[in-house]
């Protein structure tokens, strides 16, 4: 059921996980227009959702403004550059809720960029994995 105290208990949900969210493993995206990169988000081995970065400022780019550059990609100093952003990251106190997914969706900063939005399930009690990206993950970055 939809109501203001299961939408707070998302925010509080999306706070509470925020520490424990991590890097993972750096996608690279090589396109005409240059190179694409996307940091995976993590929470309990699942990703969450994914940030777009930008590899010439070694900055994240805000949602929905993929960035192309032609700069070389160090995978490792993005997850570190990454980790330092996730420390500095914070939980913008509103969310939205998404009724073909059935969830709340929780956006989360840096500076004043939103750079990833977490879905919460519509109890306001659980995070909600993006098995697509966990499954991206799995298929294409983690070498056994």
């Amino acid at each position: 059921m939809l109501s203001v105290e299961n939408s707070l208990k998302a925010i509080e949900t999306v706070k509470n996980a925020l520490q424990l969210f991590t890097p993972g493993p750096v996608i690279v995206h090589r396109t005409p227009e240059g190179i694409h990169v996307d940091v995976p988000i993590l929470y309990m081995d699942f990703a969450v959702d994914r940030v777009h970065f930008d590899p010439s400022t070694m900055q994240p780019s805000p949602k929905g403004n993929p960035v192309h550059s032609q700069v070389q990609v160090a995978e490792d100093e993005i997850r570190e550059r990454m980790q330092e952003i996730l420390r500095e990251a914070w939980v913008i106190e509103a969310c939205e809720y998404r009724k073909p997914e059935r969830c709340w969706v929780v956006p989360v900063a840096w500076k004043s960029f939103i750079i990833m939005h977490v879905r919460v399930s519509a109890d306001g009690e659980k995070i909600v994995p993006d098995y697509p990206l966990t499954d991206e993950i799995r298929r294409h970055i983690i070498r056994y």
